[in-house]
């Protein structure tokens, strides 16, 4: 188990944030789609009890003009301090 992650950040929900940019990576792209919902096992194996996984945002782009509500949902739920870790496959799929 990972030094990194302390009980008190176990004791807190993970979140799995799980998105693809466009429709047709959603339907075509179902490998990388299935890695992402594996960290939810990922997250239960570090020790989370509670994980929450994020998907709203599956076929939508993150140029500023279509909205992001599990993006959000998961950036609220981190600002409360209900959130002990994050996962993504790449951490710049949470900004753009």
């Amino acid at each position: 188990m990972s030094e990194k992650i302390q009980p008190h950040h176990r004791d807190r929900q993970a979140c799995v944030y799980v998105r693809q940019s466009t429709m047709h990576q959603v339907r075509n792209n179902l490998e990388s789609q299935r890695r992402q919902y594996d960290l939810e096992e990922h997250a239960r194996s570090l020790g989370f009890a509670r994980v929450v996984v994020v998907d709203d945002d599956l076929g939508r782009t993150g140029s500023g003009f279509t909205d992001r509500p599990g993006f959000s949902r998961l950036l609220t739920s981190v600002c409360s301090g209900d959130v002990g870790a994050v996962l993504a496959l790449e951490a710049s799929r949470l900004g753009l």
